[in-house]
């Protein structure tokens, strides 16, 4: 979902929102250039659990909800990869 088609003053990955959730939670990320996203998670060993976005989007500001019911309940890491961006935050899903 776009949010902004503002040029941000940067790239950016934000912390999602709630955190810990219980199934579904929002991500958000800026680009600075229409560039290829991917979005990838994975648990607390780096293992790929899943790929929660891989698509070209225009600069600007987005969101993102992810429906993580089909998880175990823990801690994972989302990577995201845009151009030569990469940034990795942690989520918490109770269940």
């Amino acid at each position: 979902q776009n949010i902004s088609n503002q040029i941000p003053s940067g790239y950016f990955l934000g912390q999602n929102y709630p955190n810990p959730f219980n199934s579904t939670t929002t991500i958000r990320f800026a680009l600075l250039k229409k560039d290829n996203v991917t979005i990838k998670l994975y648990d607390l060993l780096g293992k790929e659990a899943g790929i929660i976005l891989n698509n070209v989007f225009d600069a600007g500001t987005y969101e993102v909800n992810y429906d993580a019911s089909s998880l175990m309940s823990g801690a994972y890491f989302y990577r995201i990869t845009a151009g030569t961006f990469i940034d990795t935050k942690k989520f918490v899903l109770l269940k």
